[in-house]
């Protein structure tokens, strides 16, 4: 995550959570059995289709097309790019001269922090 130090920016993001609205097939489970989604994953790790993956035949701006998935993706996140040719807003729109740069550990919550 990156913030900047000024009140003058904006930086894109999500408007709604992307767990909540993911497609079952697209869905990634909470390995405890729960049934909660963890993650949503993108059509192309989905399925492995050229198309959704925007390669081979596809790999065009003019053959590769927003597909119903990437407009879910891009209705939920409209900063972020949604497929290949995306071309979304910048993300992060100011001049400031400073940022906070957070960097999540891989193990979140764990406690353990290591210094850089």
């Amino acid at each position: 995550m990156s913030k900047p130090l000024s009140s003058k920016c904006s930086v894109g993001g999500c408007v709604r959570n992307l767990n909540d609205c993911c497609p079952p097939e697209l869905q990634v489970l909470s390995r405890d059995g729960s049934g909660r989604v963890v993650a949503c994953k993108s059509a192309c790790t989905a399925f492995n289709n050229d198309a959704f993956c925007c390669r081979n035949e596809y790999g065009a701006p003019a053959k590769c097309r927003p597909s119903v998935y990437s407009r879910l993706f891009k209705d939920a996140c409209p900063s972020y790019y949604s497929y290949a040719f995306d071309s979304p807003p910048p993300l992060v729109k100011c001049d400031a001269k400073e940022y906070v740069v957070t960097f999540c550990p891989a193990s979140w919550g764990s406690g353990e922090l290591q210094e850089m």
